[in-house]
């Protein structure tokens, strides 16, 4: 039988790779696809802002387009989807 001295919460390995990700409704392996797509395409956008800093006639309204984007597909996309999933108010009520 152990002993356990430590009155710390105890905190598995997987819930440190499940946790956030089940808040976003997504498994381990979605949300690493899905952050892996996000950090790319904000690396190729910081490129084009370092350029256009230099040559602000090259790549005008490439960042912004990027953040425009990629918060359509985090945030908005993601109300949409909880939107969806959740009953109708009438229904809420109702039950």
């Amino acid at each position: 039988m152990a002993c356990r001295l430590s009155k710390e919460p105890d905190v598995s390995l997987r819930n440190l790779f499940t946790d956030h990700p089940t808040t976003v409704g997504e498994t381990y392996w979605q949300h690493l696809a899905a952050a892996w797509g996000f950090s790319w395409r904000l690396m190729a956008a910081s490129l084009a802002c370092l350029i256009h800093a230099l040559l602000p006639f090259l790549f005008v309204r490439t960042g912004s387009r990027a953040i425009t984007e990629l918060h359509d597909r985090m945030v908005v996309n993601r109300q949409r989807q909880a939107a969806h999933a959740a009953p109708p108010a009438a229904e809420r009520r109702a039950a």
